[in-house]
């Protein structure tokens, strides 16, 4: 039996009637950039996580760069982020003018509050935490350390559409949140998307600003910006999609709960365990296994499709060297990148697709 890591065919399949409309609908119209259906994607998505402002960009990278920028966060500043992530995370703060202070994970594979804590100077002008994998970091201690230290807080979410903590919508814990509409995540535009999704009148104008050139009208342009603008086609599919994601959502938590109940067993892998009072939205699937490489082997000769997200911490990346940093700066961060694995992740996986999967682990071991 053959099973893709990801497969976008079946889930465009079921919605095909849907996006052919949406999509002409935005070729008859012939506004192609921003416009009524970027508008209302913004105003769906910001209502689907509790928050009054959504500003749509052309890509997740361009969203937390924009963030950051409209946030005043520029050169001689330090932004304090997981060391395991993917490298946009770092990159937009590099954009910023800023440097990027990388920490280890916690047990769940989200930014450890107390290593934020350790690594806070008088430089430190923000904190970015990363829900991975989708899911929530812990929000609760790095707001209240943001308090005491008078830090800002920019949520990356690129891979947590929809997740929580606590009954409380990532994208409410801090100045802005991120995220990305990369076609692999939970909501995936056909292209490049992303956006930032703020409470903040003022930061979302600023934002707005930005996005387009520094304009406010048309040729008349305050400030220095750039071009993050989303086109219409993705703002239309994206829409289209919105209202298919809790379900999507849902069948992501049942996949995991399937794989969980028959990979636990197996004591050579640990399955992903999930934070109290957190709501998992399981972009990723990700185990840990002894012997993963051989592991990995096995299965892709099975044609079972598996990932590596991510396989070099950061710090150990060449780009950064010049930030210091060492092997065995991070023990947490290294270890785990041994032996993670992401297994097939997607809404309309099959139980016996899982089976099969969960079988092949347990075979490779005996």
């Amino acid at each position: 039996m053959r099973v893709p890591f990801l497969d976008l065919k079946i889930q465009y399949d079921s919605i095909r009637s849907e996006i052919a409309e949406a999509v002409t609908r935005v070729l008859d119209s012939t506004q192609y950039i921003l416009g009524p259906e970027v508008t209302r994607f913004e105003d769906d998505f910001a209502r689907e996580h509790d928050a009054a402002h959504c500003i749509a960009t052309n890509n997740g990278t361009s969203a937390l760069h924009l963030a950051l920028w409209a946030l005043g966060i520029k050169k001689g500043d330090e932004v304090i982020l997981p060391v395991n992530t993917f490298i946009a995370t770092a990159e937009a703060v590099l954009l910023a003018g800023a440097t990027p202070i990388f920490v280890d994970h916690d047990e769940y594979y989200g930014i450890d509050p107390e290593d934020v804590e350790r690594r806070i100077t008088r430089r430190t002008r923000a904190i970015l935490p990363v829900h991975l994998y989708g899911q929530p970091a812990q929000m609760d201690a790095i707001a209240a350390i943001a308090s005491r230290h008078g830090l800002l807080i920019v949520e990356d979410a690129a891979q947590a559409h929809l997740a929580s903590l606590h009954g409380k919508s990532v994208g409410n814990w801090g100045a802005a949140t991120c995220f990305s509409f990369y076609p692999g995540k939970n909501l995936g535009a056909y292209g490049e998307g992303g956006a930032v999704i703020t409470n903040d009148v003022d930061l979302a104008t600023r934002m707005r600003r930005l996005r387009d050139h520094g304009s406010e009208h048309k040729y008349t342009h305050v400030v220095a910006g750039h071009n993050y603008r989303l086109e219409a086609l993705q703002g239309a599919i994206l829409s289209t999609k919105l209202p298919h994601l809790r379900k999507w959502t849902d069948q992501r938590r049942a996949n995991a709960e399937c794989y969980n109940s028959l990979v636990k067993a197996l004591p050579q892998v640990s399955v992903p365990r999930v934070r109290e009072h957190a709501k998992h939205v399981y972009h990723l699937y990700v185990i840990q296994a002894n012997d993963r490489d051989a592991l990995k082997r096995y299965l892709e000769e099975k044609e079972i499709g598996v990932g590596l997200h991510y396989p070099t911490p950061l710090h150990m990346q060449p780009c950064f060297a010049s930030l210091g940093y060492k092997e065995g700066a991070f023990p947490r961060a290294e270890k785990a990148a041994k032996r993670i694995l992401s297994l097939p992740m997607y809404p309309e996986l099959s139980e016996e697709q899982i089976e099969f999967v969960s079988k092949s682990i347990e075979t490779f071991y005996q």
